[in-house]
């Protein structure tokens, strides 16, 4: 979708009209949550701040078997605290697509112009929503990123383990998206967060780094917000090590320069390959039978080794616990770490799959998109086609994307139409412009809260289950704001192509805009039509 994208000067002309005037910078919060206890204490401290509330608090479950009463208890917690949260609550599910994937649907579920991003282990101290108000409210028009400051509190009374002062990196990293705000048309110029990253790291590296490349600046607040050290068993850090795959994923995408232009310090992946080399020596001698060369590799070996669990032993308590968790994660890490990065190098010269995934299917609003509207329309005699949409749908159908019709239809919920009137005229307009793969409708009217109505996600998931593609290789094309606003909520992509009766608002908050079909699918699919 690289012809979707605006070019690089584009962030601070579009950026002009969103406004930076104190409460006035309308703001949500995301916080993706794999269902940790902590998530409550972060939204209580979020209900108590005394500054500008965000719009909407959207929480991520990214678990894959996703807790349905979430939602409920949490609301219900929150209501025993004195006083409501100034800001509605809302919970989705994103099963299992990482931090990223998570991420991503709840920035696109939302509408306001900044994006906080809050990692559901903070705490946001007195004053956090005030900071983040001037931070927003200071932002120029080429800032696409605000980073909170983060305070990493240790235990007093005691030197801090190796995890904790791990914890405590943090308050210098760059673009944390522990407290990290981004401006909606920076996520949507460069297509949100690459999920390519499976983990909690180097996506917010990435993100960063693109972001900039898009023309936009990134700073650093003035807010502050508390990160605690969250508990760990002895083994976290070689669990940990995993992250050198992505390390891999970020060189085969920028470069070997990439720490630099990302700002991501180097580690110590030099050293444990030279570990990984004495030990394959030593045993390599030894099976060989070549003592000299299996005596110094083990001495290598034993040294690297040893100076490795020195280092992190040595400002840490240094308790029994502590020093047997070092002394065997000492040995045990450089193996993993290589192992890792051979395993993350291997899969970037297979070739990483392409991000954004290519579109797969093209999903059409029906009136004003398709065909010409007739307000609550029975008769199919009445079907007339746009013009050219039977050459867009057929050139979709020719490169191999699936298409399909999403459409409300409220007419039935008033009770102007019978679903059986509905189908004729889809069934008219599948002749006079497909076929088309799904026809998703939905007969409920704006007060039946439903979640098949478009600005709801529901008739594109239909959509994309019946045509057997993923939400997020979809496309959504549609002539007024909810068409968007419903590929944003499902996880798709949007393009809107305005008519007489779309609004002026509508465009302006639309990511993509087309004047016409066929110009909407060349965005979308380039070299469909000719």
């Amino acid at each position: 979708m690289t012809a979707a994208v605006p070019p690089a000067d584009a962030p601070r002309a579009a950026a002009a009209s969103e406004g930076a005037a104190g409460a006035g910078v309308a703001h949500d919060v995301v916080v993706p949550s794999i269902g940790r206890p902590s998530l409550l204490a972060l939204l209580r401290s979020l209900a108590g701040q005394d500054g500008p509330p965000p719009a909407e608090v959207v929480v991520v479950d990214d678990r894959r078997e996703p807790d349905p009463g979430l939602e409920a208890d949490l609301v219900r917690a929150l209501g025993e605290d004195p006083g409501a949260p100034p800001w509605r609550l809302r919970v989705v599910r994103s099963r299992g697509r990482g931090p990223a994937g998570a991420r991503n649907l709840g920035w696109r579920v939302t509408s306001s112009p900044w994006v906080a991003f809050l990692d559901d282990d903070v705490l946001l101290p007195a004053g956090w929503s005030r900071g983040l108000a001037a931070d927003l409210a200071a932002a120029g028009d080429d800032l696409g990123g605000s980073q909170g400051r983060l305070d990493v509190p240790l235990p007093a009374g005691r030197r801090p383990t190796d995890w904790e002062r791990g914890t405590k990196g943090l308050e210098t990293a760059a673009w944390a998206t522990a407290d990290m705000a981004y401006r909606r048309r920076a996520l949507e110029d460069v297509a949100g967060f690459d999920e390519r990253f499976p983990r909690a790291y180097r996506e917010d590296a990435d993100l960063a780094l693109r972001v900039r490349r898009a023309g936009w600046r990134l700073e650093r607040g003035r807010r502050t917000t508390t990160h605690p050290v969250r508990p760990a068993d002895a083994l976290v850090s070689l669990r940990v090590q995993a992250g050198n795959r992505d390390d891999a994923t970020m060189r085969a995408l920028h470069g070997p320069r990439w720490r630099e232009v990302a700002d991501v310090p180097r580690g110590r992946l030099r050293w444990h390959a030279a570990t990984c080399a004495a030990a394959l020596l030593g045993v390599g001698g030894l099976l060989a039978g070549r003592p000299r060369a299996a005596a110094v590799g083990t001495l290598a070996w034993t040294a690297l080794t040893a100076d490795f669990a020195r280092r992190r032993i040595a400002p840490g308590p240094r308790t029994g616990a502590e020093v047997r968790a070092m002394l065997l994660t000492s040995a045990a890490i450089p193996p993993a770490a290589v192992r890792h990065r051979v395993v993350g190098e291997r899969a970037a010269r297979r070739g990483l799959p392409a991000w954004p995934p290519p579109v797969r299917a093209v999903l059409f609003d029906r009136d004003d998109t398709l065909v010409h509207d007739v307000p609550y329309n029975g008769d199919p005699a009445r079907v007339e086609p746009v013009e050219g949409a039977r050459q867009v749908v057929a050139a979709l159908r020719d490169a191999g994307v699936a298409t399909g019709v999403v459409s409300n239809q409220s007419g039935v919920a008033r009770g102007l139409l019978s679903p059986a009137q509905v189908e004729a005229v889809n069934a008219r307009a599948d002749e006079l412009v497909g076929p088309l793969g799904t026809w998703q409708w939905c007969p409920h009217g704006p007060e039946d809260g439903c979640r098949c109505r478009k600005p709801g996600p529901g008739l594109v998931e239909r959509a994309a289950a019946a045509l057997g593609v993923p939400v997020g290789a979809c496309a959504v094309v549609g002539d007024i704001g909810a068409d968007v606003e419903a590929a944003r909520a499902a996880g798709a992509r949007g393009v809107l192509v305005p008519t007489a009766r779309t609004l002026r608002r509508e465009v302006e908050d639309a990511p993509h805009v087309a004047d016409d079909l066929a110009a909407a699918v060349r965005m979308l699919v380039p070299g469909a039509l000719a």
